[in-house]
């Protein structure tokens, strides 16, 4: 039986986002790092995480602290190709370092939604909303 072979374009894009969560070279302390921040969440991505863990989003398998080229990413969806960050207070401090990461992250052909903790807070089902529509995209 044939196989249906995938289009190049999306050939192109697949091979493109491979190995973002298999076959890194990331440190032992990175990893560690990720552990923490997943043990440690916001109460903001802790409410995010309620609505995406278990595939409850479109059927999406969502990740939490991944990391992609060395940075570690709020939540990731290969599927979808979306990178979701939740910004707090945090982020007002470390603009220079997101400008550095967000080409780094969006050249591998993926998404970067940004949500900041009042949009969770005050309106969760528009931000759920928003990043469906964000993961049905073509890329």
């Amino acid at each position: 039986m044939n196989k249906r072979q995938p289009r190049r374009e999306d050939r192109q894009i697949q091979e493109d986002r491979h190995n973002i969560v298999i076959g890194q070279n990331v440190s032992s302390d990175k990893v560690q790092q990720a552990k923490e921040f997943r043990r440690k969440m916001t109460e903001e991505e802790k409410t995010l995480w309620q609505y995406l863990r278990a595939n409850r989003l479109n059927g999406w398998h969502f990740l939490r602290q991944q990391i992609i080229d060395g940075f570690i990413t709020d939540f990731y969806c290969h599927a979808a190709g979306l990178v979701g960050e939740v910004d707090g207070k945090i982020h007002e401090k470390q603009a220079e370092y997101d400008l550095e990461r967000d080409p780094i992250i969006t050249s591998r052909k993926l998404r970067l939604l940004r949500t900041k903790n009042e949009e969770i807070r005050q309106n969760i089902n528009e931000v759920i909303r928003r990043i469906a529509a964000a993961g049905e995209e073509e890329t």
